[in-house]
């Protein structure tokens, strides 16, 4: 008894599709020999749009980085495809064999396991290629965790710097946030559950705990968390509450004022002078005490004036 009202919804979808696919100019329709670059949810599957769906529909086939990822989502989808594997370690390997099939009249989309491919994520070898070579490489613009977590850190947005994931290796990652101290733009990083705390810990003792940030934990799922005020108070909560280091993570901190990014270029100057007379740990002392600025940040950055003179 309930099959006449489930055609009918069926017919309204079908009947709202077209109707959709004619105000947009036709752009639901898939044309052969083309690469789509696809959105999809980063958590909540109703974020998927219109466009992304009927792209998976009709496309002859799919790249995804992982296919137990991408399968949910088109069965969610009432969707059956041919799903190619495409991550980092094949990339390479597997990129001339899927632009041989767009290029002999196939339309391939290209998703990852979650948000928009390319931001962190495999398929840059892939557009590349497929550029180089003539075929056209169209967009299907949806979710990102990127602008989501921007969306709502109530930090500036008119310019920032998206780093991705830190290095997993704690120098490496000390390293790198020691180069971002005196950026002044919003800075934007992605971080697993494995390494959150101690990202975190590196960056108050680099970046200065008192930072303003916000981080953004499982957007748009059942267990979404947004974190705000320094980086000393997320600190604080992930130490407090072991459910809050579980997820997948978005670190929003804003930039260093401009006069403390003049001190640090001052700093770079005195430290340049000091260092071919003293040790690291002796010209940063000196130059720490006298500026006034934190005695661990100013190490870091004479460790890597000292490293790049040697190089």
């Amino acid at each position: 008894m309930f099959a006449a009202p489930l055609k009918l919804k069926n017919l309204v979808r079908a009947v709202s599709l077209r109707i959709y696919s004619q105000m947009s100019g036709g752009l639901l329709s898939v044309k052969s020999g083309l690469l789509y670059v696809v959105a999809t949810p980063i958590g909540n599957l109703g974020d998927i749009s219109l466009r992304a769906k009927q792209i998976l529909t009709e496309v002859d086939f799919i790249a995804a980085e992982d296919s137990r990822r991408t399968r949910p989502l088109l069965k969610h989808l009432g969707i059956s495809k041919d799903i190619i594997s495409l991550h980092e370690h094949n990339e390479r390997q597997r990129v001339q064999g899927l632009l041989t099939r767009i290029e002999a009249g196939e339309s391939m989309a290209l998703v990852s396991d979650a948000g928009t491919p390319l931001i962190s994520d495999p398929g840059y070898h892939l557009v590349k290629q497929a550029r180089s070579m003539g075929i056209t490489v169209s967009p299907v613009p949806g979710a990102s965790a990127l602008v989501a977590a921007l969306s709502v850190s109530g930090l500036p947005t008119d310019h920032f710097r998206f780093q991705g994931f830190l290095p997993s290796k704690r120098s490496a990652r000390r390293t790198q946030l020691a180069e971002l101290v005196d950026e002044t733009v919003t800075l934007v990083f992605y971080e697993s559950s494995h390494r959150i705390v101690e990202s975190v810990e590196d960056m108050c003792e680099i970046l200065g705990g008192d930072r303003e940030a916000i981080l953004a934990r499982e957007l748009t799922k059942v267990y979404e968390t947004v974190l705000g005020q320094s980086l000393e108070a997320i600190l604080a909560a992930l130490q407090a509450d072991a459910n809050q280091s579980r997820g997948e993570f978005v670190l929003v901190v804003r930039g260093a004022a401009k006069e403390v990014a003049a001190d640090l270029s001052e700093a770079d100057k005195l430290l340049a002078l000091l260092l071919p007379e003293m040790s690291v740990k002796s010209a940063s002392r000196l130059v720490s005490t006298y500026m006034g600025l934190s005695k661990n940040e100013v190490y870091q950055r004479a460790l890597k004036l000292q490293q790049d003179a040697d190089s």
